[in-house]
């Protein structure tokens, strides 16, 4: 009994391990961690707004049929949920260092041509927003620019078509 038990201890502790090395790197500029970082520091804050609108709607009373109580609840979980994920991005962030090599990579500013001049800062996923310019290196404009250089041509296959860019400026 004591050998089987220590076998399954042992089958446990190695699986933890596993598990702990095989957490998601979160590819972050330094900027987006600061982003993260006071993100959380509101959400946090939103706690006890959110606690004083289910102690109100407890009040009301019935809570099988209190509207209130509900959306409340449903709000708490959002923001629990929001809070988990944003803990579990900045516990295992990878912080992407500036590097002057030439060379499209995370963390890169990108001017493209075609046409017109447009800049991109190619950031992880959790980092992209288009309309800021920040575009992920796993979206397809970004996997296409990935190690490409300053005059070079690359082909982006969107849904709504191929598009050729000229690459006029990593920085």
């Amino acid at each position: 009994m004591h050998t089987i038990m220590c076998a399954y201890i042992m089958t446990i502790s190695s699986k933890h391990k596993e598990t702990k090395r095989m957490k998601k790197a979160y590819h972050l500029t330094s900027d987006g961690k600061v982003e993260l970082e006071a993100e959380l520091k509101e959400l946090i804050a939103k706690r006890s707004e959110i606690a004083e609108k289910i102690a109100n709607a407890r009040d009301y009373g019935d809570l099988s049929e209190n509207a209130e109580y509900d959306a409340a609840r449903e709000e708490q979980g959002i923001l629990e949920s929001r809070i988990t994920e944003v803990e579990e991005i900045l516990q295992n962030a990878d912080i992407i260092k500036p590097t002057k090599s030439g060379t499209v990579h995370v963390g890169s500013t990108v001017v493209l041509k075609n046409g017109s001049l447009v800049t991109y800062q190619v950031v992880g996923p959790v980092e992209a927003d288009p309309l800021e310019g920040k575009i992920s290196d796993e979206s397809p404009i970004g996997s296409a620019l990935m190690g490409k250089k300053a005059g070079e041509k690359v082909t982006i296959t969107t849904p709504k078509g191929e598009t050729t860019y000229e690459i006029k400026e990593v920085k």
